[in-house]
């Protein structure tokens, strides 16, 4: 594979984060960087061998800043032919520097149509100069390589340091495809402005896929759900953490407040008051917590917004914040504060496979003490108990298979989930829970499916558990039913399984 070593960059965005990494990878590889306005003042607190784009062309940015990189002195050095003779002698005659590397972070056209209504704003944030940029590098992927936005900070750092300051004709191409991506999007969402259908349903740009190198894109409108007031911009991750985590909020009516972690809640509480409750749910499994989506169905205060901000969260979700709540959570510039406008979903869910898309109805059912089926002589007559049991049953309902929770007092105390054996997943309920020093003498156990056989009932009477619901239907279900009576478990059956791959 041949390598192509950078050695002169053209940068120029509109927002700086983690600008100064790629900067400092540049500067230690002895690249040239051109900047223009404030890029440029960025870059020189890190490099002071920064030179401007006004340097190069002769020309000062002009019309308000409208036009800085429109010159042939800079695209003509992103679009030379490095193989083509007659190229390379114009270069030479007009003194004109080949670009290798082109970084470019285009206006927030989209974020500004989404926080104003002013047409004068919003026309300055369509960007000419920088998609110019991106067009031109990506056409001469042969011999530029076009960073297209901040989404591709990561993926290009890591390129970059791996190859030694080089990149390949693959690595070009590939970047060349996002660009286009980019590009083809940022007009899109132009059209869609200027044809009326800003708030429509559209194709958002995420900042990657489940990981850095997988692109992505959301397809909808989240205006429609929630308000944004604050932090980065929402990932793919994110955006499957808040779909679980609002539809598992939604089961509850009483103040309750959820932790979620890769779309399985690792800690729920149902209390009186929003404080206790998210409380109680951190204590579920404050090491899981770390870095997690907090999920409210309460307005958040200040007590609780002071006891939140004490460790570190992604998101925050609720459907309204106190006065003075905002100005805690708003302390970490990268939090994202999110006010829920609705948690009314499609009746419809959809996933690929293979060649094609599934599509099914989602599982909107929801069990009460009415949907109860006492099968053991021991039967669940205390209401707490009944009430732990709905608990149980509405988290099982949401964490992946094989899932097994055990609750107690409207508190998750642990849940083994996405095993292959349902047994592994008990056992791993139990020891978590054992590790942060639960105890499940008079717990409840949920499982999403029935019992095979008589193993979980045996594990769960070890750990204490007095009380099981479970769908049913298994063809040996007298022998769970046989081993509750043994050790006096009540056990109910529900009758609708809760599968979730």
């Amino acid at each position: 594979m041949a390598l192509k070593k950078i050695s002169n960059c053209l940068i120029s965005v509109f927002y700086k984060t983690d600008l100064d990494k790629i900067v400092g990878l540049l500067k230690k590889n002895d690249v040239q960087i051109y900047a223009t306005g404030g890029t440029l003042d960025f870059i020189k607190k890190i490099d002071d061998s920064v030179r401007s784009v006004e340097s190069l062309t002769g020309y000062p940015s002009i019309l308000g800043g409208r036009v800085k990189t429109l010159h042939p002195k800079v695209f003509g050095g992103i679009l030379a032919r490095l193989d083509n003779e007659t190229d390379i002698q114009e270069m030479q005659k007009y003194e004109i520097p080949a670009f290798d590397l082109v970084i470019v972070d285009l206006y927030p056209f989209e974020e500004t149509v989404r926080n104003t209504d002013d047409k004068a704003q919003i026309i300055e944030k369509i960007d000419i100069g920088g998609i110019s940029l991106i067009r031109a590098g990506a056409k001469n992927f042969n011999d530029c390589l076009i960073v297209p936005s901040s989404a591709h900070y990561q993926e290009f750092m890591e390129m970059y340091e791996r190859q030694n300051g080089c990149t390949s004709i693959e690595d070009r191409m590939r970047f060349a495809k996002y660009a286009f991506q980019t590009s083809s999007h940022y007009d899109t969402a132009i059209f869609n402005w200027f044809d009326g259908k800003s708030g429509e349903n559209q194709a958002s740009t995420l900042r990657y896929g489940e990981n850095p190198h997988q692109q992505a894109v959301f397809n909808g409108n989240l205006d429609d759900v929630f308000e944004k007031l604050h932090g980065k911009d929402l990932s793919y991750n994110n955006l499957l953490d808040l779909d679980a985590g609002l539809n598992l909020i939604r089961e509850f009516e009483e103040p309750t407040f959820a932790i979620l972690k890769h779309n399985n809640p690792c800690g729920i509480a149902s209390r009186s008051n929003i404080l206790d409750a998210y409380n109680a749910a951190l204590a579920g499994d404050p090491v899981s917590a770390f870095g997690g989506v907090m999920v409210s169905n309460q307005p958040i205060d200040i007590q609780t917004a002071t006891e939140m901000n004490k460790m570190f969260f992604e998101v925050c979700v609720a459907p309204d914040y106190d006065e003075g709540v905002l100005d805690i959570l708003f302390t970490k510039k990268n939090r994202i504060v999110l006010k829920l406008k609705s948690n009314k979903f499609p009746s419809k869910i959809y996933k690929s496979a293979l060649n094609g898309i599934l599509e099914q109805d989602r599982d909107l059912h929801v069990e009460t003490a009415a949907d109860f089926k006492p099968v053991t002589e021991k039967l669940v007559e205390n209401q707490n108990d009944i009430d732990d049991l709905i608990f149980a049953n509405k988290i099982v309902k949401h964490s992946r298979s094989n899932a097994i929770v055990l609750a107690k007092n409207k508190q998750l105390y642990a849940s083994g989930i996405g095993q292959t054996s349902r047994v592994d997943s008990l056992r791993q309920a139990i020891a978590k829970a054992d590790s942060f020093n639960f105890d499940l003498k008079g717990a409840v156990l949920a499982s999403d499916a029935f019992f095979p056989f008589d193993d979980c009932v045996t594990i769960a009477n070890e750990a204490g558990i007095k009380s099981i619901i479970q769908p049913g239907g298994s063809v040996r279900d007298q022998d769970s039913i046989d081993a509750c009576n043994k050790f006096g478990i009540a056990m109910v059956f529900t009758g609708f399984r809760h599968f979730k791959h």
